[in-house]
């Protein structure tokens, strides 16, 4: 997690399943709101983060996303 800062950028995949086996990816941006750090004698590595949830894609299976704003 190098290189995060609170208000800098971000973005991750949340994967949603379904119980009839269908799966979709959602590439999603954001902003990092909040980092934990672990205690001083500990590296300096955030051991929690939260960010938030501004743009989202669908990423289908032909590798073509579908932009969306939450």
């Amino acid at each position: 997690m190098k290189g995060l800062e609170i208000g800098g950028p971000v973005e991750y995949v949340v994967t949603l399943t379904s119980g009839s086996g269908g799966i979709v990816n959602l590439r999603c941006m954001g902003k990092v709101l909040r980092l934990e750090k672990k205690a001083p004698e500990d590296t300096a590595e955030p051991v929690a983060v939260a960010i938030s949830l501004e743009r989202y894609e669908f990423m289908r299976s032909n590798g073509q996303p579908h932009s969306e704003v939450a």
